[in-house]
């Protein structure tokens, strides 16, 4: 800090600021800004990219590109130098959202910010768009006393996986070089706990498909020998779940332990929206099965709809199936050992054909750096709570790509507590959360250069 400058109330500065990032906040969820052409407009994306840009150089950052990467996306990557010997760091953010899905099940519009309750709703209003007004809060509070070095970078197509963002890592690595990355896209284990994840799950997806007839056939005339292909893939889908609801897959140890913070059963149940009387899957804690062991989960099934369906036997069924691979579990070996399952456990010696899809790599992050150390006091400071550490049962790629090229501490946190309910309708966001992370985030860059007030 320039000798003639006095130290910066970021608290305050903050405070100040919450209007206008309310405001902000209504602006860029108008954006409908799904990273998908089939759905919404591509301009839609592209206004959303134009508008991140130019917050950020308003918030001091004087070199703000938009570069397209490989599936189309735009990725908003700015700079500003360290001041002499100050370190550099990565502020990541995403700006493209999940669909919204059916708007019935949403009580308010999804792309109009909305105050209910404290709350803000809207899509993106946490995952992600909420993260990049925490990033300009805080950058907006240090101002022209911020010492350390700041690179941005802003995904386009973050929630698609399409690997836009990976790809540009790996082609122009000297864009994300920094001695700590700042990954905002997870959030604390509740409200007003302090919290940054240590771990994320990878993903070993597959599709199975099911075939045991030429075509559909009377189920009065054949029900009973004919072999139903809907009923073989739902035994072999049985196959995966034990009684207590534990995920079982030949070959997969699923027995690992957490030593985090834990995430109470019941506090569970109300973020998850398990209905009264229902009990949850598996014999572990929460925090074990959400963090830190496999699990299976069925997204979808190719068969007749009840709604018009016929007294057939089902020729061909199929399922697409979604399975978490914990750190310290190999996902090319997960898938593996997934398809050998499918293939050996379908019953009846139908045929069974298991298309792979793409995997992605499991992250554990160090948190023993002097980046750790900072942020974990400026954590403590803004919230009034020591820092705890959590899992994410959900993938972040980048978190892989970025450590291969670059020898930094990486950290993840942000805004989406588990009220935000990320991805689903009502998503929301806790404005007290956006404001204590951008003194948080304020805070450690003024601690990693040492010139905090």
């Amino acid at each position: 800090m320039p000798a003639d400058a006095r130290p910066v109330d970021v608290r305050s500065a903050i405070a100040s600021q919450m209007p206008r990032a309310k405001s902000e906040l209504a602006e860029l969820v108008r954006f409908t800004s799904v990273h998908d052409p089939r759905q919404f407009p591509v301009e839609e994306c592209t206004g959303a990219a134009q508008w991140v840009q130019r917050a950020f150089v308003d918030a001091g950052i004087p070199d703000v590109q938009l570069i397209e990467t490989i599936d189309g996306s735009l990725a908003v990557v700015g700079s500003r130098p360290a001041r002499a010997g100050a370190p550099t760091v990565l502020l990541y953010s995403h700006y493209d959202v999940q669909p919204p899905g059916d708007g019935k099940l949403w009580d308010s519009e999804p792309f109009e910010l909305t105050e209910r309750d404290g709350r803000w709703y809207g899509r993106g209003s946490a995952d992600c768009k909420g993260n990049v007004i925490m990033h300009l809060l805080a950058l907006r509070a240090l101002g022209e006393s911020l010492e350390v070095g700041v690179r941005i970078v802003c995904e386009g197509s973050e929630e698609m996986g399409t690997g836009g963002l990976e790809a540009l890592v790996e082609q122009r690595p000297e864009l994300f070089s920094a001695d700590m990355v700042v990954i905002a896209d997870t959030g604390n284990a509740k409200v007003g706990l302090p919290t940054v994840t240590t771990t994320l799950r990878g993903i070993a997806n597959v599709v199975v498909h099911v075939e045991t007839l030429v075509g559909e056939v009377h189920s009065g005339m054949y029900g009973g020998p004919a072999p139903d292909a809907l009923a073989a893939l739902v035994q072999v889908l049985s196959t995966l779940r034990n009684e207590q609801g534990d995920t079982l897959v030949d070959g997969l140890d699923g027995t690992q332990t957490w030593d985090g913070v834990e995430y109470d059963a019941e506090q569970f149940r109300a973020d998850a929206g398990v209905r009264d009387g229902v009990g949850l899957a598996g014999s572990g804690s929460v925090a074990e099965a959400v963090w830190a062991r496999p699990a299976l989960t069925i997204l979808g099934i190719d068969c007749p709809p009840v709604v018009g369906s016929a007294a057939a036997i089902s020729p061909r069924a199929s399922a697409r199936l979604n399975l978490r691979v914990p750190p310290g579990m190999d996902p090319q070996r997960a898938q593996d050992a997934l398809v050998a399952h499918l293939e050996a456990r379908t019953p009846w010696n139908a045929r069974v054909t298991v298309e792979r899809e793409a995997i992605g790599s499991p992250f554990r992050a160090g948190t023993d750096g002097p980046g750790y150390a900072a942020l974990s006091e400026a954590l403590e400071e803004a919230f009034g709570y020591p820092m705890g550490t959590a899992g994410q049962g959900g993938s972040i790629p980048l978190c892989n790509a970025l450590a291969q090229v670059l020898d930094a501490e990486i950290v993840l946190m942000g805004v989406e507590e588990p009220r935000c309910r990320i991805h689903a309708p009502n998503e929301s966001v806790d404005p007290t959360e956006i404001e204590k992370m951008a003194v948080a985030e304020a805070l450690f860059l003024q601690r990693l250069a040492g010139s905090d007030s």
